[in-house]
């Protein structure tokens, strides 16, 4: 629920009356009203240290705070130092060891008094003026031209709050807001532990802040005015909560005629005002406009349901793989008596419905969407950035590559929050459905005994310590994101319920009263959601696998967390880890141990042991990194393959642990902090495409998996192994034949296969053509040789690839490789768009394939879009692979 206040004019007394905001259900984006605007420039803030004088008279706009320092809003405490070089990069080195803790400071050392002016005249005609804030970490109080807008404390990093301030503008139009910002009541001790020392937990906002295996502390716990603060205008009546729900009855196909769908439209109107105002409710979606008359009565509120309607061969909205991604434009609008249009709201509905049963053959649940099974295909997102340094084109750029690794899944864990609705606009934009956690992890919240903690499992069990403030917030978020065609899963918590009374608070009522559409599951390892009979936690394995664990060891049916390696390349490491750190780990393969740098310590290297040597020893930190990058290829596209070679057998879904990065640490992540994709991108971009052909490295079988709807008929399955002088040999071709949501094995080739890779090792290429003879689906796999090394890797001669680029348009740039026969393949190419002066790579860009192999004989073209709007550089394509030396290959126009 949205705390809404508002002054009304009666003797300038203040009177508070609590509103209901802004809730639209399903598939939708809520814009702002009539009017908007952000207060996201020209703050300035001082510690409370430094500030001996109340709110009131800080709110004055006559009130001298030239001394103070510009501040960062949206932002935290944090960012304002940095913005202003207070204290160094923490991304960078260990440089945040540099920081002070809040735990060791106290917390008025980053307890900070934030003042913003603005100009806005005083409203007429019962138009009304509101101050929103939609995040503020942890609690705070307001103030505006020298009155208290807040009767006590607001609470609550994940409470969106409201104010009428109508009665208290300036007679001059030049306001002035104060806002005292205190960190979380409980900051925690980051004793190296899940969370510290899990007190951080004891509120409700966010636990990595406290540190976690993959992140350091976040030194101030992320305190600040972290959320956009936004003056909206309407006139006498606001719509305040608009809901949106579509129903799609049936089994339906993405390019068929559809029929109808159902939808369901309500809206909450608030009068604030002392005189009855009389209007219509109306909203528009396809050309269709619905209406119906109100009367409010003063100072009420009142909800309006439309009749349900038949929207005819709807547009369907599809997750990512399956279909498009179709989005309504829906405007929701008052107006008042008779033509004054009064609030409005502008909608982006997607037309889906979302559906769950439970599969026996898997003992685990399947997602349906629009009548039809769904294989999950999924990533664990933390949070964009850990000091919640947001954007709406940084989520765009994130959620992209996500689609781009083929995924149609993400998964927000608990530790963090409830993502903001830029994220989900992404995420309905590229077809990633969500499963959303809500605040708590098993680490903090008392799974298993931790002598990192400072209380035990029976007391950590009760986390948070205010269970109202909790189901306050879940319901205040619930209601700002529900609006969404990607949401598709509510999660009670990470590895472990909430209490009991909040989970069936949530469960019973929250839930069926405020979203009765998704399916909500108590946490993450539930026994509701993935049969857990093999005993553990529920979720795994992690670090690096045999290849074979992914195809031939069943593990948890709807894994929710399954996962590999990170690192990225040298042009990434060189980013954040300091000139004389740049050293490569060392593998004792007497000892079985990894000597590290303390730096990559520091960033939470998780060691690649072994896998890197199979390539040869490592000759600097630049061979190591790229080295890495094949074995970030081949677990991930390993992972992907051996998951989908058992769907619906042996599982309904997997999600990896985990896709990115909040900070520069260097494990779990397909792409770094600063946006630089790596070849776990391209291996899952690989293993996890809609319809694919693949070797299972157990038992030699060539299988095709089919994500689709459509069955394939008359393909062409071409077999071939190519040695490391580019030699090719036929092994079989066949026509071939699947049908929809499926996998299907055809022959095993491993005998013959080992034996040809038993000196040297061995490329294997597998490719699906239609009747035209034009590529339906390929895949190259580089085989070891009997012991289980690359040795015909490190002979392999240099390859003189021919590369070209063109510029098709702005923002959009061909690249041609061609390879000439006779030759070696061309192994394992990446490409990057740089700056033609700097040679630094442009970040970010995206790449229709990287890491690229071309066989001798063969063209490829890689299409690579950026943002031509913001970067009007001079651009090359630099490329280097395995045996193609690094060059830059100017860009043509088309």
């Amino acid at each position: 629920m949205v705390q809404s206040f508002f002054f009304k004019p009666i003797k300038v007394k203040l009177l508070y009356t609590l509103l209901l905001l802004l809730s639209v259900k399903c598939s939708l984006y809520t814009g702002y009203a009539q009017t908007s605007y952000e207060l996201n420039t020209g703050w300035k803030c001082a510690p409370i240290s430094n500030v001996k004088e109340p709110g009131n008279l800080l709110s004055n706009p006559n009130f001298d705070n030239s001394s103070w320092m510009p501040a960062t809003v949206p932002g935290t405490v944090l960012t304002t130092l940095l913005n202003n070089k207070k204290v160094p990069d923490p991304f960078f080195g260990m440089n945040n060891e540099q920081i002070p803790d809040i735990y060791k400071t106290g917390p008025d050392y980053y307890t900070y008094w934030f003042i913003k002016d603005f100009k806005e005249a005083i409203a007429k005609n019962g138009n009304q003026v509101y101050l929103n804030f939609r995040g503020v970490n942890y609690s705070c109080d307001i103030y505006l031209n020298g009155h208290k807008l807040n009767r006590t404390t607001q609470q609550g990093m994940f409470l969106r709050f409201s104010y009428n301030i109508t009665a208290v503008l300036a007679k001059d139009g030049n306001n002035r807001l104060a806002v005292l910002v205190r960190p979380p009541t409980v900051v925690g001790n980051p004793n190296g532990g899940q969370g510290g020392d899990g007190t951080i937990a004891r509120n409700v906002g966010l636990q990595y802040t406290a540190g976690w295996d993959w992140i350091q502390p976040v030194r101030d716990r992320n305190t600040g005015i972290w959320d956009k603060v936004t003056i909206q205008k309407t006139g006498a009546v606001h719509i305040t909560d608009s809901h949106l729900i579509t129903l799609v009855p049936g089994i339906r196909y993405p390019d068929e005629l559809q029929k109808p769908a159902i939808i369901q439209v309500s809206a909450e109107l608030s009068n604030p005002t002392t005189v009855t105002i009389s209007g219509i409710i109306k909203y528009e979606i396809d050309g269709k406009i619905l209406s119906e008359n109100v009367v409010l009565k003063p100072a009420s509120m009142q909800l309006v349901s439309f009749n349900d309607y038949i929207l005819q061969n709807p547009k369907l909205w599809w997750p990512n793989g399956y279909g498009p991604q179709n989005l309504y434009d829906v405007k929701i609008s008052f107006v008042a008596n008779g033509n004054s249009l009064s609030d409005q709201q502008t909608l982006k509905a997607g037309v889906r419905q979302l559906q769950t049963e439970w599969n026996e053959t898997t003992g685990s649940r399947q997602i349906e969407v629009n009548g039809q099974k769904i294989f999950i295909k999924g990533g664990n997102w933390i949070i964009s950035d850990e000091m919640l340094r947001f954007s709406d084109a940084r989520y765009d750029a994130e959620v992209r590559f996500h689609r781009d690794m083929n995924l149609n899944l993400i998964r927000v864990w608990g530790g963090a929050m409830i993502e903001r609705p830029e994220f989900y606009d992404a995420c309905d934009k590229y077809g990633l459905l969500v499963f959303q956690d809500l605040w708590g992890s098993g680490d903090c919240n008392g799974r298993w005994q931790d002598p990192m903690k400072l209380d035990d499992q029976w007391a950590r069990r009760k986390y948070p310590d205010d269970h109202g403030l909790f189901l306050k917030s879940a319901t205040d978020q619930i209601k700002m994101v529900r609006n969404h065609a990607s949401l598709a899963i509510w999660c009670g918590g990470n590895e472990i319920t909430p209490p009991e009374d909040i989970l069936l608070a949530l469960r019973d009522t929250i839930m069926p009263k405020l979203d009765n559409t998704r399916w909500f599951v108590d946490y993450s390892n539930s026994d509701s959601m993935s049969r857990n009979s093999i005993g553990g936690n529920g979720d795994g394995p992690y670090g690096i696998q045999p290849l074979s664990v992914f195809w031939e060891y069943r593990t948890f049916p709807f894994n929710s967390e399954v996962g590999s390696i990170g690192v990225s390349d040298y042009e990434s490491l060189k980013r954040f880890l300091p000139a004389d750190h740049l050293i490569p780990p060392v593998y004792d393969e007497t000892t079985g141990k990894t000597k590290t740098d303390e730096v990559w310590d520091y960033h939470k290297y998780i060691g690649y042991d072994t896998s890197i040597n199979k390539y040869g020893k490592v000759k600097s930190v630049e061979d190591f990194a790229f080295k890495a990058q094949l074995v970030n290829y081949d677990q991930y596209r390993g992972l992907a393959e051996g998951f989908t070679s058992h769907m619906w057998d042996w599982y309904t879904g997997f999600i990896i642990w985990k896709t990115q990065n909040p900070w520069t640490a260097m494990r779990g992540q397909m792409y770094d902090y600063y946006l630089d994709p790596n070849a776990c991108l391209y291996g899952l971009h690989n293993g996890s495409e809609p319809f694919h052909i693949m070797y299972n490295p157990v038992n030699g079988m060539v299988m095709v998996a089919n994500n689709t709807f459509k069955a394939r008929r008359s393909m062409m399955m071409v077999v071939k192994t190519f040695d490391m002088n580019g030699k090719d040999s036929l092994l079989t071709q066949v026509f071939a034949d699947i049908g929809p949501t499926t996998t299907k094995k055809y022959f095993s080739i491993k005998k013959t296969l080992d034996e040809m890779a038993a000196k040297e090792g061995v490329f294997l290429s597998l490719q699906l053509l239609d009747t035209d003879k034009k590529l339906i689906a390929e895949n190259l796999y580089w085989m070891p040789d009997n012991k289980g090394t690359y040795s015909g890797l490190q002979k392999m001669k240099q390859n003189d690839l021919t590369v070209k680029a063109k510029y098709l348009q702005q923002g959009r740039v061909e690249v041609t490789m061609e390879n000439k026969q006779p030759n070696t393949l061309a192994f394992f190419n990446r490409l990057s768009l740089v700056d033609a002066d700097t040679k630094e790579r442009l970040l970010p860009a995206f790449y229709s394939d990287n890491y690229i192999t071309v066989l001798p004989g063969e063209q490829k073209k890689i299409i690579i879009e950026y943002n031509a709007q913001t970067n009007k550089k001079n651009l090359l394509v630099d490329i280097n692979g395995w045996n193609v030396e690094q060059k830059y290959v100017p860009i043509g126009n088309n």
